[in-house]
């Protein structure tokens, strides 16, 4: 039995050594010239690994010998110099390169590497960094040059690509992209985000320190920016995400981190919720990989790039072996020094390397190379190695990472989307735009309101609000420190609104803000929201005292006395003539005993005959006497001129009255002295004013100069003789009374001052219409004076150059067409529940109210009263004094038939008969009717 395993051993033994001398005699030499960068180590340690594991599988039948050169990544001259010496070297011991194996990455070392391979025709395959066009010295290469000079991009040159998948998918409008030396991002400026609207910057991670790298979000932040992607190692990304303010964990923030590393993420980090992404090999290749790390050594960090190296330095070997083998490499190739170069003797190459290299079929480590394989394609910028990345949502607390939980991969490619499989998650890893609003309060623009969802209503909240719903935004409003829209004081420097813009301390700058010339240099304005806005003259509304005896007022009192006195004296002086006058009626009954009219002027007939002498009634009959009627004429004429004077005065005082406006228009303002002005101190009003007065002394300037000019000839001198001053000085005056009257610093206490005036001698407010509108609108002791003037429209104030100013356009067009923005004005200007219910003031064309004349109502209700308690009293004096019988002349003949017949009579009295016979008379007085009709029903 002993025996029998011996004989096996000499039997196996001599099979291996059989096999491998017939694997000696297939195994294919190859040289190659392996030109690695400074501090590549995965590349070298890779390169290393792949020649051990081609001498430990000799069935590849490949024997590689390694030229290595290392390239520093400053001096081209040196490096190339390097390469030169080494190639010459390989040419003179007749042991020239098949391929140039380039890992350089990008910058002055892989541009060095491929001017040479370029210029002398050597097969290269390279895992330089670069898209289409990036590698300059490959640019423009021809169809040949296309097979043999070849790039795949590495693992880390793919990777950003996640940065725009997860911009396209998340629709992010602004990001910094920050990046440690394990990622070369110098090409990726404009190719990263190319044709996507993205403001976005993208700069190296600050390796100073803490407090650089605070500084240096801090500056991206005032940029505003809230999308932050940091790609780099693990100890880089949790650097960055130490220096980072808690704050800018909110949720208007939103953190990506990128990885090739496949280790855990820590952080000295409290309390922070970011999207991680970090390779994951895949299933199938796995084994492999251990069998690599494990057996082979191959432990280089990251695992990703190691491996990528190894199966692109192994796949290149195996390819130009396969041609070696096949033929397909030329037998007696050219090999062109570097010294005799001359700039366009390139050798001719007929060398399809690419065909080869796609046709290799060894499994890979860890991904699958994806080539081009479409003749007539671009391969170099568009081959990769493909790979999956898991992307998280880590959850870090403490330091650790204390929650981990997929929601998703991204395949490395260009342009490759992202596969979601919790959109939920996704959603919340998205920063929210919110962006910072600095305002003014200013009614009915923005006004103070706890109830309000941010606070705040009013016509530009209601704006902002319907735009935030078209470009989809939130945003967080705040006032100004001081008060103010914005002005540059005489040392250049702003306040207000627009130095929060400029200090990129505001996004947006909301309010009733007037676009001006000054302010678009330093900050962008979008299209006006509200056209051409005038400022106006607010002044106190003049209330003209209502009175229900206003007609009383038109004569004073000590006039109205006079009238009255002359009113009885009269009457008395009349009485007295009628009763002394021999030619009175009273006197005199039996010559006017004829008459129709017989009227007896007592006292009371004499105040009566007075009063409506003043009415166009007249007063009746006049006295008999002559002097009585003179009396009466005299008073005719009294009456005549006072009727005439009341009339005409009532007239023009109830005009004057509704006539007393002194100011009515802005240069009927300049002209008076007596009403002082002022706009609010730091507005756009007060500019106006300032301004003008400035012009107009410069003008006044120049005129003097061309006066005084000595060198004008006379007859250039004559025509500047005027007598009159050829320059305004309007608003030079008005500039100097506003200074003496003192600016009011807010618009209450502009309001304060003009109610505090009157409208002969106070205070008017000079400001914008809208403001004042809206003031007499909610104020009934307010109103606007006078036209507008300086008319310039409101729009909404972005940062300089921000990406706001084309998105407001876009959506304040939108409203206008939809015709919102006049909707708003109507419900701010015209349907404000805050409209105070005001009396209609009197109008010139208006008739005299009934709060001026009511006291003539009065009269008439005062004298039915009067009236009616008269004929109270007349019924009572009837009802209960002796009244005699009244009887009719028949009655009392026959009376006195009875009387004389020596019957008893009653005392009475004989109408229609006087004399001393009826007086003496007897006669009684008794009804006419002894009997009354049946139908008769006595009133009392």
């Amino acid at each position: 039995m002993g025996r029998y395993i011996e004989t096996l051993k000499c039997l196996w033994l001599a099979w291996t050594l059989l096999h491998m001398e017939i694997a000696a005699q297939n195994t294919q030499n190859i040289n190659v010239f392996f030109i690695n960068e400074v501090d590549n180590e995965p590349a070298a340690k890779a390169v290393e690994v792949v020649l051990t594991y081609l001498k430990k599988n000799p069935s590849y039948g490949l024997s590689v010998q390694i030229e290595s050169i290392e390239a520093n990544k400053t001096d081209a001259k040196i490096l190339l110099e390097a390469i030169c010496n080494k190639y010459v070297a390989s040419i003179e011991r007749k042991q020239t390169p098949h391929l140039i194996l380039d890992t350089t990455k990008s910058g002055v070392s892989s541009e060095t590497v491929k001017s040479f391979t370029q210029a002398l025709g050597l097969p290269t395959i390279s895992a330089s960094y670069g898209q289409e066009g990036d590698l300059r010295q490959w640019r423009d290469l021809d169809e040949s040059k296309q097979k043999y000079l070849l790039q795949i991009m590495p693992p880390a040159d793919i990777m950003p690509e996640a940065v725009r998948s997860i911009v396209k998918r998340l629709n992010i409008t602004n990001a910094a992209i920050l990046y440690d030396d394990t990622f070369v991002m110098d090409h990726k400026y404009k190719s990263l985000l190319q044709n996507i609207q993205t403001r976005h910057v993208i700069t190296a991670i600050a390796k100073d320190g803490k407090r650089e790298r605070e500084e240096q979000i801090e500056k991206l932040r005032n940029l505003d920016i809230n999308n932050f992607f940091v790609l780099g190692n693990l100890e880089s990304i949790g650097m960055v995400l130490e220096s980072v303010k808690p704050a800018y964990f909110a949720r208007n923030f939103a953190w990506h981190a990128i990885t090739q590393h496949e280790g855990e993420l820590r952080s000295k980090r409290d309390n922070a919720t970011i999207m991680f992404l970090k390779p994951m090999a895949y299933a199938q290749y796995r084994d492999r990989l251990g069998l690599l790390y494990s057996t082979f050594n191959l432990n280089e960090e990251p695992k990703l790039t190691s491996a990528f190296y190894f199966d692109l330095a192994l796949r290149s070997f195996l390819a130009i072996k396969e041609m070696l083998h096949s033929g397909a490499w030329p037998k007696d190739m050219e090999y062109l020094k570097c010294d005799d170069f001359q700039g366009g003797n390139t050798p001719e190459r007929n060398i399809d390397l690419r065909q080869y290299f796609t046709q290799v079929t060894e499994p890979t480590s860890y991904g699958t190379f994806e080539l081009v394989t479409q003749p007539g394609q671009t391969f170099n910028g568009f081959s990769y190695m493909k790979f999956e990345m898991d992307i998280n949502v880590l959850q870090i607390r403490g330091g650790s990472s204390v929650n981990s939980k997929s929601i998703g991969t991204w395949t490395a490619g260009l342009d490759s989307p992202l596969v979601v499989k919790d959109e939920e998650q996704m959603k919340n890893l998205t920063a929210d735009t919110v962006y910072r609003i600095y305002t003014v309060v200013q009614a009915p623009f923005i006004m103070r309101d706890e109830t309000a969802p941010k606070g705040y209503k009013g016509y530009c909240i209601d704006l902002i609000n319907e735009i935030a719903a078209i470009v989809h935004f939130d945003y967080e409003i705040q006032e100004v420190e001081d008060g103010k829209f914005g002005n540059m004081d005489e040392k250049g420097e702003w306040n207000g609104i627009v130095k929060k813009l400029i200090d990129k301390q505001a996004d947006i700058g909301l309010g009733s803000m007037s676009v001006m010339a000054e302010r678009e240099i330093v900050i962008d304005f979008t299209v006006p929201y509200y056209d051409l806005v005038g400022i106006t003259i607010m002044m106190q509304r003049p209330s003209s005292p209502s009175s229900l005896f206003k007609f009383l007022t038109v004569l004073e009192t000590n006039v109205w006395l006079c009238i009255l006195a002359a009113y009885f004296f009269t009457s008395f002086l009349m009485w007295v003539f009628d009763r002394w006058s021999p030619y009175s009626y009273q006197n005199n009954r039996e010559k006017y005993k004829d008459d129709e009219e017989k009227r007896e002027f007592n006292l009371k007939e004499c105040l009566w005959f007075c009063m409506t002498s003043l009415t166009p009634q007249g007063g009746g009959e006049a006295p008999k006497n002559l002097s009585g009627r003179l009396v009466a004429a005299t008073w005719w004429l009294f009456g005549f001129i006072i009727i005439a004077s009341y009339t005409a005065n009532l007239a023009a005082f109830l005009t004057v009255s509704r006539l007393d406006t002194p100011v009515e228009s802005l240069d009927d303002l300049a002209k008076q002295y007596k009403i002082l002005y002022a706009p609010l101190n730091g507005s756009a009003a007060m500019t106006y004013f300032e301004r003008m007065a400035n012009i107009e002394q410069m003008f006044y300037e120049i005129w003097k100069n061309l006066s005084l000019n000595d060198s004008l000839t006379p007859l250039e001198r004559s025509k500047l003789a005027v007598w009159d001053y050829p320059v305004s000085d309007k608003y030079t005056k008005m500039w100097q009374a506003m200074q003496e009257a003192g600016l009011p610093a807010s618009l209450d206490e502009a309001v304060a001052r003009v109610r505090n005036s009157s409208t002969a001698t106070g205070f008017a407010f000079l400001g914008d219409a809208t403001d004042i509108r809206y003031l007499q609108l909610t104020n009934c002791d307010l109103q606007v004076v006078g036209e507008e003037f300086s008319r310039k429209p409101y729009a909404i104030a972005v940062q300089q150059g921000s990406h706001l100013k084309d998105q407001f356009n876009n959506a304040i067009l939108t409203l206008l067409n939809k015709r919102q923005l006049e909707k708003l004005k109507e419900k701010w200007w015209k349907n404000d529940e805050a409209q105070a219910a005001c009396e209609k003031p009197e109008d010139q064309s208006d008739g005299i109210s009934i709060q001026n004349i009511g006291g003539v109502f009065i009269v008439i209700f005062v004298g039915i009263g009067m009236a009616c308690i008269t004929l109270v009293f007349e019924y009572w004096w009837y009802r209960y004094r002796k009244n005699p019988r009244i009887i009719d002349v028949a009655e009392a003949n026959s009376t006195q038939q009875s009387y004389k017949d020596g019957g008893k009579a009653t005392e009475g009295i004989i109408l229609g008969h006087t004399g001393e016979k009826f007086e003496k008379s007897n006669a009684a007085l008794r009804p006419r009717f002894n009997q009354f009709p049946a139908t008769f029903k006595p009133r009392f």
